[in-house]
């Protein structure tokens, strides 16, 4: 083989290596942003279920309270 051969070969696989690791860095960052927007998800759903959390328990009391009224009432 010649010495262009063997120059114009090393360059197409110089060439096919950039191409592919360029298309795997791209995957990986396209990875990393979908996870990234996952946790944001996972943050959301953890807020919305804090704040249902508490105002489910907010109406127990006021459920409570209202029941305890209602047999104090009752009694009287």
């Amino acid at each position: 083989m010649s010495i262009a051969t063997i120059a114009i070969i090393g360059g197409v696989i110089i060439s096919l290596a950039g191409i592919f690791t360029d298309a795997h860095t791209k995957k990986q960052k396209i990875k990393l942003k979908a996870i990234e927007m996952e946790v944001e998800l996972e943050k959301l759903r953890l807020e919305t279920y804090t704040v249902e959390t508490e105002k489910m328990r907010l109406e127990l009391e006021q459920s409570k309270v209202l029941l305890l009224e209602e047999k104090q009432n009752s009694i009287k």
